[in-house]
């Protein structure tokens, strides 16, 4: 009778077989390795590192860019020449990529965690370059094509910094047990005084980084200002077709401050409402005159214009994914709506609101070149609305203007200094608001001018602007600003302070009792396994030689205590593996084949 070694069952280990089956495709036993990580792969690692906070920055720009999708919308449809909302792509684009490359960096760091060596899968590493390319390119033409819209970064830090250094502090202190795990299995002096000093170093400076932020909402509550006046950006373009006459009452529905338009004189002299050079967004005229479509728009008779259609491609593109929550009445009026005249829009808004008026320049050919700002004033006299409701934009005849009408608000699109403003009797300020910074609003406040900002759609901006002192604000979102009924958070310095010292203190301490319990856990340990140095040796051997070696590795693992061993069981390669092992008596082993 043949009398069999006992063998060794290995148990298997799901979560360790799909950490680095995802991550390096070694879904096998023995292509697992305790080894040192590879010169290049730690290289991919830093490569993986430095595009996760690439991506991050990305994303997070495009999330807060979201305040001005239709104005990005919109630039770029004058750059293409067609209409289509860009910005849902992009920023599920940004989300996949962030979310593909995080998934990388955590499994990396879980291949630390267990002491696994790394070994990024070629896949992997096409997907890692793609996406870093990808990136990089989409952040270059942004910053080509739109260079003032990376402002809303710095802007949007005034609202988030003390909540994602919060969040920054939470997760580098959660990476001190790795970070302390490293320190502790490390034998060499240097190494670990260099993983020492290079991670407090990063500790310290985000411990210090609330010395460097600035909000105008951490600030007492007894100083905050009275809310900013809502202005309606070409009426209410959200809830009707921009620049039309149903957006304008929507507006006024709304009880907004005032509405803002943009003015064109006709060929044949009538003032009319359309923000674009051509009518080709806006209209139906690529249907009506298509041989006009590139056609100016002040190159057209009133007669021409009156026959367009202005609200279909509101239905049609819902520029601001609003279209569908319209009322059947409120659907069938949007879609029926005509360009508006310049004295229909003031009849609406003459009782119960303000008007910003910009105006598109005419060219010299036109007929009423020289005399359009005298037509323009003409229409707003004999509509009856009060001269200090208007805010008169442009800078040519200014004079003029101040003679004809001087209870008209003058005032100024540029930038300048406030002595000079006054100088020239500015009353106020009608900007950008990543033009401005809080000095400056506090600079022009104290020169009693007011700041108008446009166009501000968001509910975090329209606070940080509120805490900053301004004025009015300029939105497509009057119905959702108007509901805001205070600063989405506002935060004493006292308070803000106490926060940020108690969240260091503790993330401190956690960090500081983690590296001692890992010195202690692991620093007295040196375990060197033979079985798994000659495994990993093995990985990159032929098939035969890993045989050869899991038989040698077997063998040495039989009990030396039983006796008159007549023959050894070989077990095929996909049975045994260095960890998970579990001894078997004479009654249940197994004899495994190849």
């Amino acid at each position: 009778m043949v009398k069999h070694q006992p063998l060794q069952y290995y148990e298997p280990q799901l979560c360790l077989s799909c950490l680095t089956g995802i991550y390096g495709c070694r879904w096998k036993r023995y292509q697992r390795s305790h080894d040192d990580t590879t010169k290049w792969e730690r290289l991919w690692f830093l490569i993986l590192t430095f595009t996760f906070f690439l991506t991050l920055v990305w994303f997070y720009f495009w999330w807060e860019v979201h305040n001005d999708y239709n104005e990005i919308n919109w630039y770029l449809y004058n750059r293409m020449g067609y209409w289509s909302d860009w910005s849902i792509p992009i920023l599920v684009t940004a989300a996949a990529g962030f979310l593909y490359i995080t998934a990388l960096l955590i499994l990396a760091l879980c291949h630390i965690a267990v002491g696994q060596q790394m070994n990024l899968h070629w896949l992997h590493k096409i997907g890692l370059m793609a996406t870093l390319v990808v990136t990089v390119v989409t952040m270059f033409s942004i910053a080509q094509l739109w260079d003032d819209e990376w402002e809303m970064v710095v802007i949007s830090m005034q609202a988030t910094a003390p909540f994602l250094h919060i969040g920054a502090l939470a997760a580098v202190t959660a990476l001190s047990w790795l970070i302390a795990g490293q320190f502790a299995r490390t034998e060499k002096a240097t190494s670990q005084m260099l993983i020492f000093t290079a991670y407090f170093a990063i500790v310290v400076a985000l411990y210090l980084v609330p010395l460097t932020v600035s909000s105008p909402c951490i600030m007492e509550r007894k100083d905050l200002g009275p809310k900013p006046a809502i202005i309606g950006h070409r009426g209410a373009p959200m809830l009707a077709p921009e620049n039309t006459l149903m957006s304008f009452q929507k507006a006024v529905e709304q009880k907004t401050y005032g509405v803002q338009a943009d003015v064109v004189i006709s060929y044949d002299g009538v003032p009319f409402l359309m923000h674009d050079k051509t009518l080709r967004r806006t209209t139906n005229v690529e249907k009506v005159f298509p041989e006009l479509a590139y056609e100016h728009s002040y190159m057209f008779n009133w007669t021409d214009l009156e026959r367009l259609n202005a609200g279909e491609w509101f239905l049609k593109s819902d520029p601001f994914w609003t279209a569908g929550s319209l009322s059947g009445p409120d659907y069938l009026e949007a879609a029926n709506q005509s360009v508006c005249k310049l004295a229909d829009m003031l009849q609406v808004a003459k009782d119960n609101t303000s008007v910003i008026l910009n105006f598109q320049d005419l060219p010299r050919d036109h007929p009423y070149y020289s005399t359009y700002i005298n037509i323009t004033l003409q229409t707003i006299l004999e509509s009856g609305i009060q001269q200090q409701a208007v805010m008169w934009l442009p800078n040519t005849e200014r004079q003029l203007v101040r003679k004809i009408a001087p209870g008209f608000q003058q005032t100024s699109d540029i930038k300048a200094d406030p002595a000079h403003l006054r100088d020239d009797d500015i009353k106020q300020l009608n900007l950008r608001y990543t033009k401005v910074t809080s000095e400056d609003i506090r600079e022009y406040t104290a020169a009693n001018l007011s700041v108008n900002l446009y166009v501000v759609n968001e509910p975090w901006l329209y606070s940080i602007l509120w805490c900053a002192g301004v004025q009015s604000v300029t939105s497509d979102s009057s119905q959702i600003l108007s509901k805001v009924p205070f600063p989405i958070w506002l935060m004493p310095p006292n308070e803000y302070n106490l926060i940020w010292i108690t969240a260091d203190l503790i993330s401190f301490t956690i960090i500081v009792g983690v590296f001692i319990f890992q010195k202690w856990r692991l620093g007295s340990i040196r375990t060197y396994n033979p079985e798994q140095i000659m495994l990993s040796a093995a990985v990159r051997r032929s098939s035969r030689d890993v045989k050869i070696m899991k038989e040698k590795l077997i063998f040495s693992e039989i009990n030396n205590g039983v006796e008159n061993a007549d023959e050894l069981s070989l077990c095929s390669e996909n049975g045994y593996s260095n960890e998970g092992i579990a001894p078997m008596d004479h009654r249940d082993m197994r004899l495994r084949m190849d």
